[in-house]
């Protein structure tokens, strides 16, 4: 869905390549503070194998921006006065960030985004465990 007070840009919930395409094998160079991610979709069964319809899929991707590090940048959490306690997250971390946020590219056919270190909310442990239908309103 296209917003129009975005220009036409995509939301990151939007950005997102089917989960049986590989990772590329020879990544881009990521320069400086950025890290590279790639976003992971939102549930598509419930725990108890319920197929959940697409209506609310959107509903949850758009509560839910989430992706994998695939890269990070030789300079990321390099600054010590800003990440004292040093990294926030390393490859193959699962980290989510601003609905917003980040340079979108497609790199060998897979959906990429480009943001900077102190863009990542938070990190976890598995994206599935993130349940984010407790935010829906009926």
């Amino acid at each position: 869905m296209m917003n129009p007070h975005l220009g036409g840009a995509k939301t990151n919930d939007e950005w997102i390549s089917e989960e049986e395409i590989e990772d590329p094998k020879e990544l881009p160079h990521v320069p400086g503070f950025h890290l590279l991610i790639r976003p992971v979709s939102a549930k598509k069964k419930s725990k108890g194998g319920i197929i959940i319809p697409d209506k609310l899929q959107d509903d949850l991707s758009y509560l839910t921006t989430v992706g994998r590090v695939i890269k990070v940048g030789d300079l990321a959490y390099g600054d010590q006065s800003k990440f004292p306690t040093g990294h926030w997250c390393k490859e193959g971390d699962y980290v989510c960030y601003g609905k917003l946020t980040g340079t979108k590219f497609v790199y060998q056919g897979v959906k990429m985004l480009l943001i900077y270190d102190d863009q990542v909310l938070m990190t976890i442990k598995d994206p599935a465990l993130l349940d984010t239908s407790i935010n829906l309103v009926a």
